[in-house]
């Protein structure tokens, strides 16, 4: 297929690239610098010059170009968010950027559109000890101002990818992002230097290595059913705390030191990443419909990337 990747210069577009071309795909990347553009043609992409969040310019720099799908992997993420604002502008991408994609894929004739999602779209808060899985409530609204904007962009993506009309849309719930990635040299960098503790209680999150969700991403283009969305996680959940001392580990740092998570009030988005949430990701679907398995089954495998 002739994909047009979105995102195609970040954290899990530079490692789809390779695949996509690897499996015979054609990758038209979307970039807004000359830097991205020369990156993407040294990888044997074809760069196109236009940011997702103007219509007019996407448009005008597609035109007269076609394409069989469109991957749309673009975030505003470059590390650890520590408030609700911090996601404003990913929100944003997830919303009017995801509705120019929908433009640019009519214009380019793509029927085929995967979509990144997150699952913490299933709620910051503490879902239980049984795996969640993708009929469970989606993007519900809580009465948090911060939270429920993270929601109604989540929601609004998912939405617009699924049901229009002529598009064979899948959406992709991503779990924690990990590996060789800015998030995870920032948290690196932070416990090595020990200005990062673990925090009593501890959430738990559901951990994906860059390199498997990029592959997920693949078999989503090639085998995921229209208007289905999947889970992409690791197979092992993990506590907050346990992720940071095993990350600590691996950059040859000593233990991180334990506070209470009151202290984390000061940082209302982190306190609901890593305290709050207690989220156990399945996922039995995407393996068993997509034909995929991460790699990195665990952090335990995935941290030595590093």
């Amino acid at each position: 297929m002739r994909v047009l990747l979105a995102g195609a210069t970040g954290t899990i577009g530079s490692a789809l690239v390779p695949r996509l071309l690897a499996a015979g795909h054609e990758v038209l990347g979307l970039t807004r610098s000359d830097g991205g553009a020369r990156r993407l043609a040294a990888a044997g992409a074809e760069p196109v010059r236009a940011g997702i969040m103007d219509a007019d310019e996407l448009l005008t720099a597609l035109d007269g170009r076609a394409a069989d799908a469109v991957i749309h992997q673009a975030t505003s993420i470059t590390g650890m968010p520590m408030f609700h604002r911090s996601l404003y502008a990913t929100d944003a991408l997830r919303e009017q950027g995801t509705a120019n994609l929908l433009r640019a894929a009519a214009l380019v004739g793509a029927r085929r559109f995967v979509t990144q999602s997150f699952y913490l779209g299933y709620g910051y808060r503490d879902l239980g000890t049984e795996p969640v899985t993708e009929d469970r409530p989606f993007a519900a609204l809580t009465g948090h101002r911060g939270t429920d904007r993270h929601m109604r962009s989540l929601r609004a993506n998912e939405e617009q990818v699924l049901g229009t009309p002529g598009i064979d849309g899948i959406a992709l719930r991503y779990g924690m992002f990990y590996g060789p990635e800015p998030m995870t040299r920032q948290l690196a960098d932070q416990v090595r230097r020990g200005l990062l503790p673990v925090f009593r209680p501890s959430g738990i999150t559901s951990p994906i290595h860059i390199h498997d969700a990029a592959a997920a991403a693949v078999a989503a283009l090639e085998r995921g059913r229209p208007g289905q969305a999947y889970n992409i996680c690791d197979d092992e959940p993990v506590e907050f705390a346990s992720y940071l001392r095993a990350l600590a580990a691996s950059v040859g740092a000593a233990p991180p030191r334990a506070l209470p998570a009151w202290v984390l009030s000061v940082a209302p988005y982190l306190k609901a990443f890593m305290v709050t949430s207690r989220i156990r990701l399945s996922n039995a679907k995407a393996e068993r419909e997509l034909g995929w398995r991460p790699d990195y089954p665990s952090i335990h495998e995935g941290l030595r990337t590093l």
